[in-house]
């Protein structure tokens, strides 16, 4: 469907927007600006919003705010934040009457006119989608990136045309409805995580499933070779798969060995990439970029490869470098929010570590992050509600170190700075959720980064 004929069968209609994040007010101005009756809904209550909220009620927006935000939801159309669980019994009664219910997602998958690249995964998304956009823009195509990176598209997509590109980072939030898959769709692991918010492992890979579930023969799915859960979704596919690996060789797809990438299709096997020409961080990083290669690969050179691989060093936030003060270097790696990326952060480095660890609890197991504290790290300064769990399972794998726990963050950071000697690198690295007392993994690492440099 053409957005003209999307946003024109909405005139005449009633329609909500549930949940007011980032994602959604762009979404709220452009239906008001087309004449749209349009009631916002939100749990929180009025002060907890900007003067855009006074804005958006002056454009003609109704607000139904607070407590009783999804009282008598009724609306025809109702865009809900992917926060919100489908299945709580206000969302079914509205549907069950006839309410259709939909996203900012999926309203834009409903009519972007260009293919769609689509990334998920447990850990590495934003850095994945980030390079496929960069591999792309390399090669000549107008990009749009976005979704769970944090920039939504649905209101932009009249500026989107049938011969760019979108590469978009789908949370299996957004995922657990969707209904239309990705033209080109990119599973990087699938590791517990947000299981506080899904009912079970089971839900969440299922809800992964959902970015090809709706694929066709002619798509294209990428997985990664090496991380079980992911591989298995192979005997799912419609259409064409390419894999990833640093553990095996495949016959479509890429391989990395140690020293270099290839790339095999076809029957013939190409060099696209040496170490040396790896500027980013961690070789959970070179994952990352063949993953990338395998998704861009049919528009995009080796060469395009070499030359965003020499440029691109991270995203912010993902080991990301923050200062040297007397021989000792910070990193911020607060996107850490699972023990499988804080492992792939500690292993990052070629010598033990002083790592800040701990934040608001998910749910998830935390045992496998004791070996990696055991092998990888000097000292343990924990912080947050998951301190005891991160704690037992350092001690479960026989982590024989000086654990510090330090309820204050910032206090925890300055003992972790002070405990520092000449040589010696102190990492963020949480392997835990944010909402404890920051808003977002964001406001974490800046807090983290100001803090450090003012020491």
């Amino acid at each position: 469907m053409h957005f003209n004929e999307y946003i024109g069968a909405l005139r005449g209609k009633s329609v909500a927007i549930l949940g007011m994040g980032i994602s959604n007010r762009p979404l709220a101005k452009l239906l008001l600006a087309a004449g749209i009756s349009l009631t916002l809904r939100d749990k929180k209550e009025r002060e907890a919003f900007g003067a855009w909220i006074d804005e958006l009620e002056a454009a003609g927006a109704s607000l139904k705010l607070g407590a009783g935000y999804l009282d008598d939801l009724s609306e025809n159309v109702i865009f809900k934040t992917p926060g919100i669980r489908p299945d709580i019994p206000q969302i079914v009664s509205a549907r069950q009457s006839g309410c259709k219910i939909t996203s900012e997602m999926e309203a834009f998958f409903d009519v972007c006119p260009c293919p769609i690249i689509a990334v998920t995964g447990s850990d590495g998304k934003t850095t994945t989608a980030t390079i496929i956009s960069k591999l792309l823009r390399e090669a000549g195509y107008n990009v749009h990136l976005g979704g769970n990176i944090g920039k939504p598209l649905f209101a932009d997509s009249a500026f989107i045309n049938k011969v760019d590109r979108v590469v978009v980072e789908l949370s299996s939030f957004q995922l657990m409805t969707m209904g239309k898959s990705a033209d080109v769709a990119v599973v990087t692991n699938v590791t517990p995580n947000h299981l506080d918010y899904h009912r079970d492992m089971n839900e969440y890979i299922s809800a992964k499933m959902n970015v090809f579930s709706a694929q066709r023969r002619s798509d294209l799915l990428v997985l990664n070779a090496d991380d079980p859960i992911a591989f298995s979704f192979k005997q799912h596919a419609k259409g064409e798969v390419r894999l990833f690996s640093s553990v095996s060789s495949p016959d479509n797809g890429c391989f990395y060995d140690g020293k270099s990438v290839f790339y095999s299709v076809n029957g013939k096997t190409e060099l696209i990439l040496e170490k040396k020409d790896i500027s980013i961080r961690g070789e959970h990083n070179i994952l990352n970029l063949m993953a990338a290669y395998c998704a861009a690969a049919d528009a995009v050179s080796s060469e395009c490869c070499r030359a965003v691989a020499k440029r691109f060093t991270g995203v912010e936030h993902r080991i990301e470098p923050v200062r040297t003060l007397d021989g000792v270097t910070f990193y911020n790696d607060s996107i850490a929010t699972s023990p499988t990326r804080t492992i792939a952060g500690l292993k990052s480095f070629d010598r033990k570590v002083i790592l800040i660890a701990g934040g608001y609890d998910k749910n998830i197991p935390y045992a496998p992050l004791g070996p990696a504290i055991k092998e990888c790290v000097k000292l343990l300064v924990l912080t947050g509600p998951t301190s005891r769990k991160i704690k037992a399972a350092a001690l479960e794998a026989g982590a024989d170190i000086e654990i510090l726990e330090i309820d204050d963050f910032e206090a925890a950071v300055r003992t972790a700075a002070k405990a520092a000697k000449d040589g010696d690198i102190v990492l963020l690295s949480p392997s835990s959720a944010s909402f404890d007392r920051f808003t977002n993994f964001e406001e974490r690492g800046n807090t983290y980064k100001k803090i450090v440099m003012s020491l």
